[in-house]
């Protein structure tokens, strides 16, 4: 009998590969904590399950909405932003940005066809600082963890730095900086969505079959990325409010002025994970006197920073455009941050 049949022996990078989801972090600090710190397990395990029950409605009706959203096609309305004059462009693309249920390679061939089909790098620029800070599924965790104040302001912030860095651009254009900023590169689309230059929405989905299982894909897929990501947050939360020392973060992002919120947005670059787990984390860390600019700092600057949010700009322009969208989402993060701790 032929062997061919026997499945392969499984490598070291696959099992590696399978064994690094936020699952297995989840499971895994609870067993620590079993193990170093057994007298405290009952206290970590039911502060982050309380908290992410507590969160429940805010997922479902996140869930429910981009579903929707997808199975509508709503992406098609985003690309009417990108047509008219610059300066509605910038604003819209700006104010769509936030809005946009695009997943992180989605977000590489729609800039793409944008750039290709002529839209201006200032509009583009507006759009590609808005998306990554917020959506309706990341509203509504920050709404939870934080509360709506915050949300508001953050999605505020999203806006108003997608407009700071589109006429940014737009002037930094006319002076004659960023004359040719598109890579040579042939992007293909990912393939997990419409494309977005296509059709027009379909707000009553379910009357169609396609549609529907799109629903009902999208609903199971977003389901499970936000509980896992939630459920590491949650469990990440309750080991910084058990052990990290308030006076610790008090002094470092704590008390008034630019300071703090400058350390911040310097920390959050590479400390940010993603928008579903960093308002749990930052909660924690404001419940141990990190300031409200702070935190506001912390999430915009980390956002901006993110692995997708960089590697769409970064495979798509040259590098001083690259160079031009870290300065300027490092920067309005600080200005961000020092706003909403005056306002707050």
């Amino acid at each position: 009998m032929s062997d061919t049949a026997r499945p392969q022996p499984t490598t070291f990078d696959e099992i590696r590969s399978r064994l690094a989801t936020p699952w297995t972090s989840t499971v895994l600090v609870p067993i620590l904590v079993a193990l170093f710190d057994p007298a405290r397990l009952n206290e970590v395990v039911i502060f982050a399950a309380s908290a992410l029950v507590g969160t429940l409605p805010f997922i479902a009706f996140a869930v429910l909405l981009i579903a929707g959203l997808k199975a509508a096609g709503a992406e098609a309305m985003i690309a009417d932003a990108f047509k008219g004059r610059e300066n509605r462009m910038i604003v819209l693309a700006a104010l769509f940005g936030g809005l946009a249920p695009f997943c992180s390679c989605e977000v590489i061939p729609f800039i793409a066809g944008l750039l290709a089909l002529g839209a201006p790098l200032a509009a583009v620029m507006a759009f590609w600082l808005s998306s990554p800070l917020i959506d309706p599924p990341s509203l509504l965790i920050t709404a939870a963890a934080l509360g709506w104040p915050f949300a508001i302001g953050k999605a505020v912030a999203a806006v108003a730095l997608g407009l700071f860095g589109g006429f940014a651009v737009k002037y930094m254009t006319r002076g004659g900086l960023f004359a040719d900023p598109l890579r040579a590169t042939g992007v293909s689309r990912c393939g997990c969505g419409p494309n977005p230059f296509d059709g027009t929405p379909v707000w009553q989905f379910w009357t169609e079959a396609p549609r529907r299982a799109t629903f009902g894909r999208e609903f199971v897929h977003n389901a499970g990325f936000l509980i896992r990501w939630l459920a590491l947050a949650y469990m990440l939360e309750a080991i910084l409010v058990t052990y990290v020392p308030a006076s610790v973060i008090a002094g470092v992002v704590g008390g008034e002025g630019v300071v703090p919120i400058a350390v911040a947005a310097v920390v959050g670059m590479p400390a940010y994970l993603n928008s579903y787990v960093a308002p749990a984390l930052l909660s924690g860390l404001m419940e141990h006197g990190m300031s409200a600019g702070a935190a506001m700092s912390f999430m915009i600057a980390g956002a901006v920073s993110s692995i997708p949010a960089m590697a769409a700009v970064w495979s798509l322009v040259k590098r001083p455009v690259f160079a031009a969208y870290l300065g300027l989402g490092v920067s309005g993060a600080i200005i961000s941050g020092v706003i909403f701790q005056a306002v707050i």
